[in-house]
């Protein structure tokens, strides 16, 4: 990034940070599925929180949700039902516990619910960010390939500035997550969370 970073116009973006991806009690902690680099996730992203907020920035978050229907049975994806065949009612469910951001990294200041891969999607997301005077997104969370890139990219095609923290999202294989880095860093700046914090604490991005 370049030039001077505005606190009250910056937010970290935590995309599907939530106890339905990472708690060992959520949906894909129950059926086994987990990797190593996303539960390493939450110790290095609450470090960046905690400076984005000591310096006075805004913490927003996506949560993605699986929208109940008749008898609270979700509308879920063809593709998501495909890839993940233990989800099922309850999961993800809006103001549920799986559907909650981690303790690790609470309290946020806007959480928006998601039903896609891109955030911006039928969502709030965009008017919410709008009204709190937020243009500078520092985007993190799960997948890299998956929400993050989506979201990103919905991001800049709305004309807010962006940086990709590289190791603060993750996929359930590295190579994937690189290569998603890679191609994304055509699109935004990418820094490390280590640099980023460091750039808050030289007020710079």
């Amino acid at each position: 990034m370049t030039g001077s970073l505005d606190p009250a116009a910056t937010a970290l973006l935590l995309v599907d940070m939530q106890n339905d991806f990472l708690h060992p009690e959520g949906a894909y902690g129950r059926a086994g599925a987990a990797a190593p680099d996303i539960a390493a996730l939450p110790d290095r992203l609450a470090r960046v929180a905690d400076a984005v907020r000591a310096w006075g920035g805004w913490i927003a978050a996506t949560q993605f949700t699986l929208v109940p229907g008749k008898a609270g049975e979700p509308f879920i994806a063809p593709h998501l039902e495909r890839l993940r065949p233990f989800l099922g009612k309850g999961d993800f469910a809006p103001g549920s516990f799986g559907q909650a951001v981690i303790a690790r990294l609470q309290p946020v200041d806007l959480a928006v619910e998601k039903v896609a891969f891109d955030a911006f999607y039928q969502s709030r997301l965009e008017f919410t960010l709008r009204k709190a005077g937020i243009r500078t997104l520092a985007v993190a969370g799960i997948v890299t390939g998956g929400g993050v890139a989506s979201t990103l990219r919905g991001a800049h095609v709305r004309d807010f500035e962006t940086v990709l923290l590289s190791d603060g999202c993750a996929a359930f294989d590295r190579k994937t997550h690189e290569a998603a880095v890679a191609a994304l860093s055509s699109v935004s700046p990418v820094a490390t969370c280590a640099g980023f914090v460091d750039s808050l604490a030289a007020g710079k991005g």
